[in-house]
């Protein structure tokens, strides 16, 4: 019984893929089909949107791909991606034809976790993957700020790794909101509660440092008060050296 249920199941699936290949898959059938509609998605993790439909829609008709009024078999979906990922704001861009004559194009949008303001050149921001990014018109991010002696590369890797461990932690995430790099390498950093600076020192110590920090802030001001000291150094071992 179970198989001839099996061989009825499988003959109904031979034939609806049939049917499908008949009406939908025939090169022959609709080619005459013209794209009505274009519906764009921007897609992110932040709910706010520094691209806009608009502006994908006018990026598409300056290099000639817009679709609408074009038959659907002229249409080049492959060609719209490559030239929507040329905008270094877009991680990855979807584009596919419908049957009733609409363009579909899903855009996702490249999500920042640190803006760096180096020394020497523009503002720049590094995005969740580790990659530079530009920094949109009209739209700030809200995320740590790095400036000073910054390479591209150390901004890429060390800092890029720096922001991931602020972001995920709840507490950091909310008292570090400036970080410095000073021409010997040393970070320092701003926190939001507190009127003192904090030199971290060299970024590869970052998480035991901070950890000394922790422990200074619950035995340490928050007996004497947050703002006893303007410096708190942590780049020696195993001592938290403070100046008033």
């Amino acid at each position: 019984m179970l198989k001839k249920i099996l061989i009825i199941s499988g003959a109904a699936v031979l034939f609806a893929y049939l049917l499908f290949a008949v009406f939908y898959m025939n090169p022959h059938e609709g080619k005459d089909i013209v794209c009505k509609d274009l519906r764009i998605s921007i897609i992110d993790t932040l709910d706010r949107h520094y691209l806009t439909v608009e502006g994908i829609q006018n990026s598409l008709a300056k290099a000639g791909l817009s679709p609408v009024g074009k038959k659907l078999e002229a249409v080049n979906t492959t060609e719209i991606e490559k030239k929507l990922k040329e905008n270094r704001l877009i991680k990855r861009a979807e584009c596919y034809k419908t049957v009733d004559g609409t363009v579909k194009i899903k855009v996702y949008q490249r999500i920042p976790v640190l803006r760096i303001f180096p020394a020497t050149k523009g503002s720049y921001y590094v995005d969740i993957n580790g990659e530079i990014m530009p920094v949109p018109d009209n739209f700030a991010a809200y995320v740590p700020i790095a400036s000073g002696f910054i390479e591209d590369e150390f901004a890429k890797i060390q800092l890029y790794e720096f922001a991931l461990f602020l972001q995920n932690d709840k507490f950091w995430n909310s008292q570090i909101k400036q970080i410095y790099v000073s021409a010997n390498g040393d970070i320092e950093l701003t926190p939001a509660v507190g009127d003192h600076r904090i030199i971290l020192g060299q970024i590869e110590n970052y998480k035991e440092n901070l950890e000394k920090l922790r422990l200074f802030y619950e035995k340490g001001l928050s007996k004497v008060g947050w703002n006893k000291y303007s410096i708190i150094n942590l780049k020696y071992k195993d001592q938290v050296v403070c100046t008033k």
